[in-house]
């Protein structure tokens, strides 16, 4: 060590220290007074190994020492020369911890490239201030990692924020490396739902069978049942005057009775009927409520198959838990 590079020498003494269980000679001085006479073996023991251990950390910090700083520390104590030394040199210290925060401040994750070996380099720039005397809080460096991703991980960001999580930076770099197996599974998650929710929407006018099969503007257009619209034929016949060629809901005397009913009949049941005309473009619509065992059809004309059910032989269960009987 000749003093320029105090930080290197100071990290590989505390490497060796702490592999021969000597660390703690660099923190804690040598006790002035020996322990008494009277004192514990356990005491005794236990000062002699602190004496030995601070003479062999000594030793080693000469030996790596140029010959003018062997000189000056030749007979000081371990922790005095640690202590002394790092007088000397804190304006290299202090424009070394300069550098780390710049360096720290600087890292940005390229869109693309792997979070992993990013996330790692930041993780040991934080340790690095901590060595240097400047350690910041794990939330500060939480932060700074967050904002150093790139817009990929947007998503992650406001999900880690909005639900406060708690995490270590060995955890945080966990998560990280699930987000990014995501990541490239879905590599635009933000487009793809904009584009999904377009399709809905433009389905939802009444498009008929082309629901949840994509844009409207992309269906094949040379597709004759797009363009057609089903109607009764000569063979069909009303269910309710039973003449040919309408259908129920068309039938003018269904329509008229349906108007006279509807101004004298009061409900005792306490049921209420809204009756609600719906055009479509498609008769042949159904309505499915996937969460009911039963459904309700709005023309029985489009069904190939029907016959009428004897009273009491199904029942259907209202919205007051009445019982009403299917027809």
């Amino acid at each position: 060590m000749n003093g320029s590079n105090f930080l290197d020498w100071y990290r590989n003494l505390r490497i060796v220290l702490k592999q021969e269980k000597k660390e703690y000679v660099l923190e804690k001085p040598v006790p002035k007074r020996a322990p008494p006479a009277n004192a514990s073996q356990a005491d005794r023991n236990a000062y002699k190994k602190h004496e030995d251990d601070a003479l062999d950390a000594g030793c080693l910090m000469l030996a790596t020492m140029n010959s003018d700083l062997q000189k000056q520390f030749e007979n000081v104590e371990a922790y005095e020369m640690i202590t002394s030394l790092k007088k000397l040199f804190q304006e290299q210290a202090r424009i070394e911890r300069y550098q780390t925060v710049k360096s720290l401040l600087e890292c940005k994750l390229a869109k693309g490239t792997s979070v992993s070996p990013h996330v790692i380099k930041m993780i040991g720039l934080v340790e690095y201030l901590e060595r240097l005397g400047t350690p910041i809080s794990q939330e500060s460096a939480i932060d700074i990692i967050l904002q150093s991703l790139s817009d990929d991980y947007d998503a992650f960001i406001m999900n880690y924020n909005m639900h406060n999580l708690n995490k270590t930076l060995t955890e945080l770099h966990g998560m990280f490396k699930s987000a990014e197996q995501n990541i490239k599974k879905d590599p635009n998650p933000k487009v793809l739902m904009v584009q999904k929710e377009k399709g809905f929407k433009k389905q939802g006018k009444g498009q008929g069978k082309g629901k949840g099969k994509g844009p409207v503007k992309n269906r094949d257009k040379s597709n004759p049942k797009s363009k057609t619209r089903p109607g009764p034929s000569n063979d069909d016949q009303c269910h309710y005057c039973k003449e040919p060629r309408h259908w129920k809901r068309n039938c003018k005397k269904y329509l008229e009775d349906l108007k006279k009913k509807k101004g004298s009949e009061t409900s005792a049941s306490g049921i209420h009927v809204i009756e609600v005309n719906v055009t479509t473009a498609c008769s042949t619509s159904w309505v499915l409520d996937t969460g009911c065992g039963s459904h309700i059809c709005i023309n029985v004309q489009g069904l190939q198959n029907s016959k009428k059910l004897a009273k009491g032989e199904v029942d259907l269960r209202v919205g007051n838990r009445a019982r009403v009987a299917a027809l």
